[in-house]
């Protein structure tokens, strides 16, 4: 089961929640305190950087009958389409540059370079995931409705297939993320209401025509006017440069959301849940991956994805500095800060992807103690006195508890397995990692 009872699962109590709340609100009251022009001109000077690029690339196509031009163009429009979706056009839809008052850089305005409408992507994002991460059942980037990557989400013989899916979805992830808002699970389901429907169809083929006839027909029609090109060249590149920019996104935003450490939840989580439980959700719901500054960049900053959910709004090139202080808070309350090299990260998520597309019977770990998804009953193992945290020394919490977890599970296989050998028997000691 996923987590149910965010407090009880971080091993905080309500006061530990208030202060950790008021830690994090004044990280975000330093930082918008400390917002100029150095950071403006950060965002401006970034846009120019990605609109010189896509140029550039453009230019390349102009020769893209000679295999090294075409290459090299859709592969710098390639970058460029990744820049101007993940640090551009996500972040400022997200409203982080907004305080300049620029009406060409703000989340009302913006319209990026992708499939789907803007305006429909800041409610299936904006509202629908930030505000419900990771609860099943509330937020439709668990799985897209395609993948099962936790045992809460029952087994179905499509579900063999999540490898295959997932592949899909990485080509073709503009179009997966298109699609999302016109929810059509409930349409064929006759459960939509079909005036707006109708509505959300029309903003879609709207913006998904414009999409098709800039990529496909305008700039191959201009490009074909060169000697040194021809339509289909310049046609096949723009499907490359949306390929480079659909996968890499793809694995950006699975490494924040499903390597091991970004918990699931339940619907029950958010009943009544003060600032402080929702700042819990959004970490423990998170994964980051380390980076350096290019690295940073191409990701738009999604690689510090836990700060990104705890502050969505904030400008994105704060988010390093504001990573150190983040950590700093975990560190404080022993709540676990989940990171990792990214190839590693991205690993974790295709295993996950994998091994749910097996039924549960051939899986090892339970629902409560997965890599992927635990819950507060994975700490059952426990003894009462273990589970408390001491009077004095060190502040036992939630990282503390899940590390003496791992170690009795770790200690009781040894068991088991030196048992096994003995031919002696292993049921109490099986029983053993049941008991309270």
């Amino acid at each position: 089961m996923a987590i149910t009872d965010v407090p009880e699962f971080a091993h905080l109590t309500d006061a530990d929640i208030d202060n950790l709340a008021a830690d994090l609100d004044e990280i975000r009251r330093d930082v918008e305190a400390s917002l100029g022009e150095k950071d403006a001109r950060y965002i401006r000077r970034t846009i120019a950087a990605q609109r010189a690029l896509e140029v550039a690339g453009r230019l390349m196509l102009t020769a893209g009958t000679k295999r090294k031009a075409w290459w090299a163009g859709a592969a710098t429009l390639g970058a460029a389409k990744i820049i101007e979706n993940m640090e551009i056009g996500h972040n400022v839809m997200h409203g982080q540059w907004d305080w300049m008052n620029d009406p060409e850089i703000h989340s009302s305005s913006w319209e990026w370079d992708m499939a789907g409408a803007s305006k429909h992507w800041r409610f299936t994002h904006n509202f629908m995931h930030h505000k419900y991460t990771n609860i099943l059942g509330m937020d439709d980037d668990v799985g897209y409705g395609l993948l099962r990557v936790t045992r809460d989400q029952r087994w179905t013989p499509s579900n063999v297939l999540n490898v295959v899916y997932n592949t899909m979805l990485g080509l073709l992830f503009e179009w997966g993320v298109a699609l999302q808002h016109l929810e059509i699970g409930k349409i064929f389901k006759d459960r939509d209401d079909r005036q707006a429907t109708l509505v959300r169809l029309g903003e879609f083929s709207g913006k998904a025509g414009h999409q098709i006839f800039k990529d496909y027909v305008m700039f191959p029609a201009l490009t074909s006017l060169s000697p040194w090109a021809t339509f289909r060249s310049t046609a096949t590149a723009n499907v490359l440069a949306n390929i480079i920019r659909n996968v890499w996104s793809n694995a950006v935003i699975f490494c924040g959301h499903f390597p091991d450490g970004a918990e699931k939840f339940t619907k029950t989580d958010m009943i009544g849940e003060s600032k402080g439980q929702w700042y819990l959700r959004q970490m423990l719901g998170s994964a980051n991956f380390e980076n350096g500054p290019a690295l940073r960049f191409m990701s738009g900053n999604l690689c510090h994805q836990i700060e990104h959910h705890l502050y969505p709004d904030l400008p994105s090139n704060r988010l390093y500095e504001v990573s150190i202080r983040v950590r700093e808070v975990c560190d404080k309350y022993d709540l676990p800060y989940t990171t990792g090299p990214f190839l590693v990260q991205y690993a974790k998520t295709w295993r996950t992807i994998a091994k749910l597309s097996l039924p549960d019977k051939y899986l090892r770990d339970t629902a409560d103690d997965a890599p992927e998804t635990c819950s507060e009953a994975m700490f059952a193992v426990l003894g009462a006195d273990d589970a408390v945290a001491p009077a004095e020394g060190p502040r036992r919490g939630l990282k503390s508890a899940i590390a003496r977890v791992r170690a009795v599970r770790q200690e009781r296989r040894r068991a088991r397995k030196a048992a096994a050998r003995k031919g002696a028997d292993v049921t109490r000691i099986d029983r053993g990692d049941k008991a309270a």
